[in-house]
């Protein structure tokens, strides 16, 4: 029986805190401690360690137990119930992070361990520091009943609240799933790692027995499943130091808060880089595909680009990336992948990523070559109209620094969307082999000429596509009207983008006065 700390003299009263705070560090004790270790997973701690600067962890909360007494539960009290919560410093910058302990009542949440992560948030929003979320948890204890369930949606209230105040990064590490996947749903960005993570509504048990599908855990809601598919996920780590890595990087390029600048870093790559092979990048005929990541690798800073969601929507590219070492959010359609057109699940990757790269001050880049949106019953009945306003909405809402490049196509709506001068955009540029237009040559002769061409050979046709490709299929026409501020040289990108961003680093633009708007959902 542990002896009452009145019952003590100052040495003992310090080996007592030892032996607490000692008990608190052992978990679930070092049988469940090598368990996690044989299934790859790091324990909480180690995490931590890993995750942040050496030596900065300071922690709350460490002797915190449980308040239940049903159950038995009055005979299991770990301190720290499971979670470990506190502050740190990542590459000197001050940040808020917990992580569930698996090895404590399988990391589930009961009353204090929610607590102590509500307590951990609120620090964060009043510093304001980001908050790093490590997740591995069997869901709510349910010895706790709706005790627990309440400490969940006290969670989603925090997360909602801190939502566009403080960045929220959630590692999926283990499992997680029913009420459980909706904080990391709520957060900016979401890691998983592969094979020990995953993250569903509802298991493949109840599926089994309600639908009479056969799926696996993995196939229903892995890491690649949730990379690929459903988009939930932005990162897929390849294990629990890789997540955490990821975590890093990810914060390189952010700040810390909506009121602050995003860090800049130094770099020897010059300002005024000029790159040749721009100039032939674009192929000349407009239906050949082009890799849009090879663009952008020639014009950022020392070719690195930090891509998000690489495996989703692959249509459009969305990431971050460095210039003159000012950290910058980039958008960019894909013409390697169904031509670069938009369609639902790129309207949607799109939107949430401008719409975060407003909310932290981030400049954005758009590069685009886009013919238009998907056709298609699937794309009108699953509500492309909806969907593809929801970018529009996030382009024309953002009032953070906006560079347009059009590359090569720009087509119909799809231009109006893409960051156009009508939206916003601040500075907008194109290259020679940009083609401006409501439809490509091809289909609007097929509307403009249909009765004089009704039986006409080939040649006459062709005829008529050549003169609206002169006439329209360029950036001139858009130029004469100011919609284009500068049609620029390829090989120039690098050093136009820098001095607009340099002429933009003061800029002040602001919405309406109103409580919210209402986004199309």
């Amino acid at each position: 029986m542990t002896p009452k700390p009145e019952t003590l003299n100052a040495q003992s009263k310090l080996e007592l805190l030892r032996e607490r705070s000692e008990a608190a560090e052992q978990g679930g004790g070092e049988a469940r401690i090598k368990r996690q270790h044989a299934d790859d997973k790091l324990t909480a701690r180690e995490r931590i360690a890993f995750l942040l600067d050496e030596d900065s962890f300071e922690e709350f909360d460490k002797l915190v137990v449980h308040r239940s007494r049903d159950f038995g539960m009055e005979q299991q009290l770990y301190p720290g119930d499971g979670v470990v919560c506190g502050h740190g410093t990542i590459e000197g910058r001050q940040v808020c992070v917990f992580a569930q302990d698996f090895t404590v009542f399988g990391g589930s949440l009961s009353e204090t361990h929610a607590a102590k992560i509500i307590k951990v948030m609120e620090m964060a929003m009043k510093i304001g520091a980001p908050i790093i979320g490590l997740n591995d948890s069997g869901g709510a204890r349910i010895q706790e009943g709706v005790v627990s369930l309440g400490g969940y949606a006290d969670i989603f209230l925090l997360n909602t609240l801190a939502s566009g105040v403080v960045p929220q990064i959630s590692c999926i590490m283990g499992p997680c799933a029913g009420g459980a996947v909706y904080s990391p749903a709520i957060t900016d960005f979401n890691i998983m790692v592969r094979d020990t993570s995953y993250m569903f509504i509802t298991g493949p048990d109840v599926i089994r027995t309600v639908t009479h599908e056969e799926v696996t855990k993995e196939t229903l809601g892995g890491a690649d499943t949730h990379n690929r598919v459903s988009g939930v996920a932005h990162f897929a780590a390849d294990d629990d130091k890789h997540a955490l890595q990821l975590v890093r990087e990810l914060l390189s390029f952010i700040p810390s808060n909506n009121m602050d600048d995003p860090p800049r870093r130094p770099t020897a790559d010059s300002p005024l880089r000029r790159e040749p092979k721009l100039n032939d990048i674009v192929p000349t005929d407009s239906n050949q595909p082009y890799d849009i990541r090879d663009v952008i690798r020639l014009v950022v800073d020392d070719a690195y680009f930090f891509e998000t969601q690489e495996h989703y929507a692959g249509n459009i590219v969305t990431g971050f990336a460095r210039l003159d070492g000012m950290s910058v959010g980039i958008v960019a359609n894909q013409p390697a992948y169904l031509a670069g057109v938009l369609d639902i699940d790129a309207s949607i990757k799109a939107a949430r990523f401008v719409r975060f790269c407003d909310c932290f001050n981030i400049p954005l880049i758009t590069f685009e070559d886009v013919p238009g949106f998907l056709p298609g019953v699937a794309q009108e009945h699953g509500g492309i109209i909806r969907h593809g306003a929801k970018l529009l909405y996030a382009f024309a809402e953002a009032t953070v620094p906006k560079i347009t490049v059009i590359t090569r196509k720009a087509y119909g709506g799809a231009y109006c969307v893409m960051a156009s001068k009508h939206i916003r955009t601040d500075i907008n540029f194109a290259y020679p082999t940009a083609e401006i237009a409501v439809m490509g040559a091809q289909g609007a002769v097929g509307i403009l000429y249909r009765n004089e061409l009704k039986n006409a050979d080939d040649a006459a046709r062709d005829a008529k596509i050549k003169q609206l490709e002169d006439r329209f299929a360029n950036p001139y026409v858009a130029a004469e009207r100011g919609f284009i501020d500068e049609v620029i040289e390829p090989s120039c990108t690098r050093p136009k983008l820098i001095r607009a961003l340099r002429l933009l680093a003061n800029k002040r633009d602001t919405n309406p006065p109103k409580k919210h708007g209402n986004i199309p959902l």
